[in-house]
């Protein structure tokens, strides 16, 4: 790997500023000689690379295949600008995720050429509510600490979604906060009084916001009211299939540091047709991607879209870029990634004016981009 040097307008911790940027050898950030953003045209955008923590599959496979899928997700959403991710699982019986979990933890020990940085692993269920499992599978149960810490000692578990209302998760709750590992509450039938009190407990997100989860009224606020209430952190899909513009704005306006994810399966980057969700077989037609009942599964959403879809609604694009970079990263402690500075890792994309994807590195290495 050789030094190399972007010039463009440059995203950084203190604005836009025009100039040049340097990779090292050792997939850092070496240096940045930069001066304020004049007001000439803009040959193309450098930002921090995309985090995406909600990932269940691209290229065709989904995590829960196991075996080489782990590779070939993190290569295709690579290919679309995310640089780090969380591998994200679906609800399964027990030995199911246990053997995937184990796959996944020799991975994320380390980074395959050509692929985006798996920083851990989202346990999306089985600890959810049974009556709002949304596309996942049949198979929620109650979270036990015993079963949790034996999945930690097969790979790192970054985050966890769970419904508060189940009997015994708000205790689950204050000991996972207790030892670092983020809490997020989705697929619940809770109420407001549930969501507040898991946030006091230590939670500290909401899976999907609106989504799987007891929507707000004006006499029951429901969990997404009581995120807009008080949330700091929250994911939202930004496909603008899931979440109506019009609620985004809502809840950008709420939620201050809300961030965005791509929820994306197996049919991320792919033609339409049918294809895997953990056990279930979900159909792409659309733009979307849907159970035979109709029932949205996840997306086909990629991080650069998302960049696009939030500044056509309105955001600018520095506000864009930190949803999907600079929040996510906070929300897991990465104080190395999501930021363009001296001595973060060089996880960047370049952009053209129209923010088309020109350029990725991920840790200094550049990245092949899907063909045009």
């Amino acid at each position: 790997m050789t030094n190399r040097t972007l010039q463009g307008r440059i995203l950084t911790e203190s604005g836009w500023m025009d100039g040049t940027i340097k990779l090292a050898e050792n997939g850092r950030i070496a240096a940045i000689d930069a001066r304020l953003a004049s007001g000439r045209a803009v040959e193309r955008y450098i930002l921090p690379g995309f985090i995406d923590l909600h990932v269940h599959g691209g290229g065709g496979v989904d995590i829960m295949e196991g075996g080489e899928s782990f590779q070939q997700v993190a290569r295709t959403h690579a290919r679309f600008g995310t640089t780090s991710l969380l591998a994200t699982t679906m609800t399964a019986p027990p030995d199911e995720i246990a053997g995937v979990l184990s796959a996944l933890g020799e991975h994320c020990q380390r980074r395959q050429s050509g692929a985006a940085r798996v920083l851990g692993v989202h346990l999306e269920g089985p600890y959810i509510n049974p009556g709002k499992l949304g596309a996942q599978p049949d198979d929620a149960c109650r979270a036990a600490m015993a079963q949790i810490d034996y999945y930690r000692s097969l790979a790192p578990l970054a985050l966890i979604t769970l419904a508060p209302e189940v009997p015994g998760h708000l205790e689950v709750i204050a000991k996972l906060a207790a030892e670092g590992i983020k809490v997020q509450m989705g697929h619940t039938l809770g109420s407001y009084e549930d969501g507040v009190a898991a946030l006091e407990q230590g939670a500290s997100g909401f899976t999907h916001l609106f989504n799987a989860m007891t929507g707000l009224h004006h006499r029951e606020p429901g969990m997404v009211g009581a995120a807009l209430a008080h949330a700091e952190y929250a994911e939202l899909i930004p496909d603008l299939l899931h979440v109506h513009p019009g609620a985004i704005r809502g809840a950008l306006r709420a939620i201050p540091r809300l961030y965005c994810v791509t929820d994306s399966t197996a049919a991320a980057g792919m033609p339409d047709g049918q294809y895997k969700l953990g056990s279930h077989t979900v159909t792409k037609c659309l733009g979307g991607v849907r159970l035979a009942d109709g029932t949205l599964a996840g997306s086909t959403l990629t991080m650069d879209q998302a960049l696009r879809n939030l500044v056509k609604i309105g955001l600018p694009l520095a506000d864009a870029s930190h949803r999907l970079s600079l929040y996510p990263a906070d929300y897991l402690g990465q104080s190395e990634r999501g930021r363009l500075a001296v001595g973060a890792w060089a996880d960047v994309v370049v952009m053209d004016p129209e923010l088309n994807l020109q350029q990725v590195y991920v840790e200094g290495e550049e990245i092949g981009l899907v063909d045009a």
